[in-house]
């Protein structure tokens, strides 16, 4: 089971590489910050200008390349940047933005009200994933063009489906307010032309960027399907077996591929009955195995001798 140290870490990626957009899951502490990273510095390798970033709001990813990290890209290596989106900033700036197009909609005397709401709501998980959604959206479309792949260390697998999810469960929502919107300024338009003001169609800002949050949105979950691949990690544990078998069904079911998974932190004589699992349930995705080390594989020389052998 175990692999010869000198292997490079390109396996991660192998069979998912060719995918533009490729994600990393699993749950908590099995090490998927590790291989998106190691991941991301394989591609690199291969002369393919790489963005890894992490969406998961208890960011690691600086902790796995030793390297501070924050909102802007940082190059960690050739052809490899990093980068760890700041959620509260990004709630911040979110806020300030549905703001200033409220006061541009809006009756100033409901202006508190809006703003009170805002508040509220900026203090719930829910804004902290739609914001970082944003981020990842902004990341996607630099792919290809500023960046050849994009490798993303996701949150543990329920945000992880959330988070791919979000897009098309935003889409319906925002139908819906530009519905109301359009149906707010049509009656204007009708009043004006009763009481005998111009009934010429006006310019909706408001309207205008709803639309446009839905076709982005739209693309997103079009690109998520069709560009991109979720590469699960798990341990050779019962438990995080069948949370992995339940998130890769619930994935193959909303329309995602899922890449190779890598089994990690095998230690030299495994769980056979559990090592047998893996390889009935997920062996025609390909299963990529990583041996338990007694030290944490952190900084881009120790992710670059990272091991992986096939199952």
């Amino acid at each position: 089971m175990a692999a010869d140290e000198g292997v490079a870490a390109g396996a991660p990626t192998e069979g998912a590489g060719a995918a533009p957009i490729i994600f990393f899951g699993g749950k908590g502490g099995v090490g998927k910050t590790t291989m998106a990273a190691a991941a991301g510095l394989a591609l690199a390798e291969e002369g393919l200008r790489t963005l890894v970033v992490s969406t998961d709001p208890a960011h690691s990813l600086g902790d796995a390349l030793e390297t501070r990290l924050g909102d802007r890209p940082r190059r960690i290596a050739e052809n490899l940047w990093a980068a760890e989106p700041d959620a509260e900033a990004a709630v911040r700036r979110r806020v300030k933005q549905v703001t200033d197009d409220a006061y541009a909609a809006l009756p100033r005397e409901i202006m508190p009200a809006v703003q009170r709401h805002l508040a509220h709501a900026a203090a719930g998980p829910g804004m902290t994933e739609s914001a970082l959604n944003d981020l990842l959206v902004d990341a996607m479309e630099e792919v290809p063009g500023q960046w050849d792949r994009l490798v993303v260390d996701s949150a543990p697998t329920g945000h992880l489906l959330r988070m791919l999810h979000l897009p098309a469960l935003l889409t319906p929502w925002l139908e819906g307010l530009a519905r109301q919107r359009e149906r707010a300024t049509g009656a204007d338009r009708f009043a004006a032309g009763v009481v005998g003001g111009s009934a010429e169609p006006e310019a909706d800002p408001l309207l205008e960027k709803l639309r446009a949050r839905r076709r982005r949105l739209e693309g997103a979950a079009r690109r998520l399907r069709e560009d991109a691949v979720v590469q699960l990690v798990l341990v050779p544990r019962r438990m995080v077996l069948a949370e992995t078998e339940r998130a890769a069904d619930e994935l193959a079911e909303a329309g995602f591929r899922l890449g190779p998974v890598v089994l990690n932190q095998v230690p030299d004589n495994p769980d056979s009955a559990v090592v047998e699992a893996v390889r009935q349930r997920f062996g025609r995705y390909g299963i990529r195995c990583c041996p338990l080390r007694a030290e944490e594989p952190t900084g881009p020389e120790r992710l670059r001798r990272i091991a992986l052998s096939q199952l």
